[in-house]
């Protein structure tokens, strides 16, 4: 055997940016232009025909509000058709012959344009809910893929309860302030119209009422709404404390147990719950103690209103179907007014969510690519330099040339870059400087799809979900049971499985259902099963007794002699069977 040094230095972690701590709310205006980000293509054309929608609703409503008017005054007055220019007008065209006949088909007609307007505002809110939960869809999806694109650096300093809150909940609430968006200028629309007919009704009677609303509107959002955009940032913080918990429970229980920590997570979770509770009363409260002043300030103007008429035209059955038309508009106008509010203040509490999920698809990795590349003869590495960060490097000016078929055996102590090195040959981090040629082909972002499919990875700690063995097997790919089978057979766990379920054995969250040689043997099957030219050992035997370790190593070396072999390990044991080690030591001048 040969040996070939380089140095290398234990990996320095880097800090990680802390996605808890709420940032100070920006203006609504800014999230409006992250939203504008997160809109596609097919969005916009979505929102112009929603824009349409939201006219012809407007038109609708407003059409509903002020046909009422005419309706109550021929209902009450017959006389008044005939005298009516337009009633008149449709009365001959018509040729009615009595007003009661007018009227018969009058109501007919009203009957029938409210049942119009109720279906269309069903397809409405269908049409808005289903663009905003489309959305949703798309957000977290687009999360999901900046996850699958984020190179292996970054990933490592992810916050994994953290990045589960960004495509679940997070992308939820950002759905939810696209549709507050949506409702609350359709709100606007239809109150813009119906604000028309008043005026013409009684200008002077409908300033009033307006400088009423506004500074009650701006009373309400100044101090309110101000309040629910600091809950909704509280929230984001204890969320992902609670997701943190619930992680730190999971995978640790047996230490739980161990530590007899019950009562102090028992503790921990009752605090953060009760924060949770806490903000949700109040948000609640602050939302509905919006519509209460607004309703109440509502029959305050409904009753100004009709004092005000009977004071100015000092006859009820004149004015009736003027303060019927005020009733019926206010009683539109008030309604759309809190849906606004309840909007607005529902976009304040989503505002610091569409941050977050503006933060993380403003910069999408560029795709990696899945060029043909071919492996017949030899893997090169030439002036490789590495770091986590740019004043401390892990390895510098290491050249190897790795032959096809060889078994390649790293060491060093703990911390050393032996496991750095084998993911630069791997493709998962890119050298900051030197290069990997694959043959004469270099290794760029073009192909290194393909390369990695050329490998099998065993680690040390290997990651079973809670579904079956054949599930876990064929991870990621197309599901064969044949192969899965020959798969278990060559990592000698198919005889256990059979005295069981067969391959259809459920291993249960993390594989807690078998013992490590069980699991590491599953983990065999697993890197075995795509055929890979190239497998990879990191670790892969260390945390097994000696016995165990010996069989599982016979077997891999066994299923690995046409394969180019990379192991990574401590134990001279486990690697006196490779044709070279390559001993790595820690950078002397790292820092």
């Amino acid at each position: 055997m040969t040996s070939n040094k380089s140095q290398a230095n234990s990996k320095t972690k880097t800090k990680k940016r802390s996605e808890t701590e709420p940032s100070e709310q920006k203006p609504t205006t800014s999230n409006l232009e992250k939203f504008r980000f997160l809109t596609t293509r097919k969005d916009k054309v979505s929102l112009i025909i929603l824009l349409f929608m939201t006219i012809l609703l407007s038109l609708i409503e407003t059409i509903g509000v002020g046909i009422i008017m005419p309706f109550i005054t021929f209902a009450s007055n017959p006389s008044m058709l005939i005298n009516s220019k337009y009633g008149s007008m449709i009365y001959n065209l018509f040729d009615f012959s009595s007003t009661q006949q007018f009227m018969f088909v009058f109501s007919g007609a009203l009957l029938a344009f409210y049942i119009f307007r109720s279906l269309y505002k069903i397809l409405y809110d269908y049409s808005i809910n289903l663009f905003a939960y489309r959305k949703y869809h798309d957000t977290s999806f687009r999360l999901f893929q900046k996850l699958l694109r984020t190179n292996y650096v970054d990933f490592v300093n992810k916050n994994s309860d953290l990045v589960r809150r960004n495509i679940l909940n997070d992308a939820m609430s950002t759905s939810q302030f696209i549709r507050s968006f949506l409702f609350l200028y359709s709100e606007f629309f239809t109150i813009g119209c119906l604000y028309i007919i008043l005026l013409k009704v009684s200008w002077k009677m409908t300033l009033v009422l307006t400088l009423m609303l506004t500074i009650k509107i701006f009373l309400v959002t100044k101090t309110i709404s101000k309040s629910l955009g600091k809950r909704g940032a509280e929230k984001i913080k204890v969320e992902g404390g609670f997701l943190n918990l619930l992680s730190s429970t999971f995978g640790n229980f047996k230490i739980i147990k161990i530590k007899d920590s019950q009562e102090k997570l028992e503790q921990a979770f009752l605090d953060q719950g009760y924060n949770r509770a806490k903000i949700e009363v109040t948000t609640q409260t602050l939302m509905g103690m919006t519509r209460n002043i607004l309703e109440t300030l509502g029959f305050c103007i409904l009753i100004a209103s009709v004092a005000y008429v009977l004071y100015k035209y000092d006859d009820a059955s004149a004015v009736l179907p003027i303060i019927s038309m005020y009733a019926l508009a206010l009683y539109k106008v008030l309604p759309s007014v809190m849906k606004i509010l309840d909007n607005y203040n529902s976009m304040k509490m989503n505002g610091k969510a569409i941050e977050l999920v503006y933060e993380e698809l403003k910069n999408i990795p560029r795709a990696e690519g899945d060029q043909p590349i071919h492996f017949h003869s030899q893997i090169t590495l030439q002036d490789i330099h590495f770091a986590y960060q740019e004043d401390k490097k892990i390895i510098s000016d290491f050249n190897l040339t790795i032959k096809k078929g060889e078994k390649i055996a790293f060491v060093g102590p703990s911390g050393a870059g032996k496991s750095t090195l084998v993911d630069i040959i791997s493709g998962f981090y890119v050298p900051n400087s030197g290069k990997i040629l694959v043959d004469d082909t270099p290794l760029t972002q073009d192909n290194i799809k393909s390369w990695r499919k050329k490998f099998g990875y065993i680690p040390q700690s290997i990651y079973l979900f809670d579904g079956t063995v054949a599930e876990n097997i064929a991870f990621a790919s197309e599901y064969d049971e044949e192969k899965i089978i020959q798969a278990c057979k060559i990592a000698k766990i198919y005889d256990f499985l059979q005295e069981h379920d067969g391959i259809e054995t459920h291993v249960g969250d993390g594989g807690i259902k078998l013992s490590g040689g069980q699991k590491q043997r599953i983990g065999i099957a697993r890197a075995i099963y795509d055929n890979p030219e190239i497998l990879v050992l990191d670790e892969a035997t260390s945390a097994l007794d000696n016995q165990t370790e010996a069989q599982i190593m016979d077997e891999i070396y066994e299923l690995s002699q046409d394969k180019t072999l990379l192991v990574i390990a401590h134990r001279l044991s486990t690697v006196e069977r490779c044709d070279r080690q390559i001993t790595i030591t820690p950078l002397t001048n790292a820092s």
